[in-house]
């Protein structure tokens, strides 16, 4: 399943979009995935202010166990003259894995069919308290509560100063990092594609990269890839972590083996892009391997020069030893025969 799952809103629920984002009568829409399809799942009006109606018009929307997104309207205009939304992704923790990731990944498509500027605000519900006026209370104030420095954002500033003062380059094999390690955090489709990729044999590749401004590791895409397809998705521009299983017989025996792979094409990245994702790289597998129990049985760092290939990967497995390699004999130096004695005359 990609990333960019080619879900879109059906026509009802466009319709319904071109209408409602104005409408003041409306209070709340119900939108969810049916037959591949974002669509329109349930309205409701407005009866009173929006912090009245809140709780009880999200209620009779959410239920338990299966996801949904719900446009809840508030009662201001922005400067476009459209009223201001709340976009509320309800995906509780005993959904399945599968309509975790369609939903997280989907998300972006709404807002983009729905229209990105009037959404002014974004709930995330796991369990029932999350969707209340209270959760909602709760998510602005750890939004806008002033925060002391954390750790990564040190480590960040020291990043900025090391971008500053670096005057020389920084190779993609280089062991030497300007910071020790920086850990972002997974987004919840990064989180859901990895729980997939983990857990079931759904998919078998999955792609990861940075988002500088959110300082987080996001879902790229994730999908089941064959070996000889795996090259074409590595970006030639851009960097990006990747987990491959790769299914192979070994000896007659079946054999699932997990690379990560760090891909870097060399200096047409910013220095700045280059050194993040080297210093993240460390602590993202050390997350990958301790909290989510993953065997990682190769790690591979790439350029634009290498090719991934099965024969890349076999032999990354499985190297050739020193004894296993074919034994030449060093041919004699180049000679005129025998040599022969002379005898001097004295």
């Amino acid at each position: 399943m990609s990333h960019q799952t080619g879900i879109k809103a059906n026509d009802t629920l466009r319709k319904f979009f071109s209408k409602a984002a104005s409408d003041k009568s409306v209070r709340a829409i119900k939108v969810s995935i049916v037959d591949e399809e974002l669509s329109l799942s349930g309205h409701e009006k407005h009866h009173k202010s929006w912090k009245d109606d809140f709780e009880k018009v999200v209620k009779q929307f959410i239920l338990p166990d299966v996801p949904c997104y719900v446009l809840y309207r508030f009662d201001v205009k922005s400067d476009t003259k459209n009223y201001d939304w709340l976009l509320i992704s309800w995906c509780p923790d005993v959904a399945p894995i599968r309509q975790k990731m369609l939903y997280a990944s989907t998300k972006a498509t709404l807002k983009q069919e729905f229209g990105s500027a009037k959404i002014k605000e974004e709930l995330h519900g796991t369990i029932m308290i999350d969707v209340t006026l209270d959760g909602l209370e709760q998510s602005r104030l750890s939004q806008k509560a002033p925060v002391p420095l954390t750790i990564r954002e040190e480590e960040m500033a020291e990043l900025r100063k090391a971008e500053v003062g670096h005057s020389t380059s920084v190779s993609v094999d280089s062991r030497s990092q300007a910071v020790s390690g920086i850990k972002f955090p997974m987004s919840v489709a990064a989180v859901t594609a990895l729980s997939i990729f983990v857990d079931s044999s759904e998919v078998n590749y999955v792609q990861f990269y940075i988002d500088m401004t959110k300082e987080s590791i996001e879902l790229a895409t994730s999908d089941n890839v064959s070996v000889s397809l795996l090259n074409d998705k590595v970006p030639k521009n851009d960097a990006r972590y990747h987990l491959y299983m790769y299914q192979h017989k070994r000896n007659g025996t079946q054999t699932n083996s997990v690379f990560f792979i760090y891909s870097m094409p060399g200096y047409s990245c910013p220095i700045k892009v280059r050194m993040l994702y080297s210093s993240c790289k460390s602590p993202f597998i050390e997350e990958l391997e301790n909290l989510y129990k993953l065997k990682i049985h190769k790690k591979l760092e790439i350029d634009n020069d290498d090719v991934i290939n099965e024969k890349y990967l076999l032999d990354e497995l499985y190297p050739e030893k020193e004894s296993d390699k074919p034994k030449f004999s060093k041919p004699k130096a180049p000679g005129r025969g025998v040599r022969r004695i002379i005898k001097s005359n004295e």
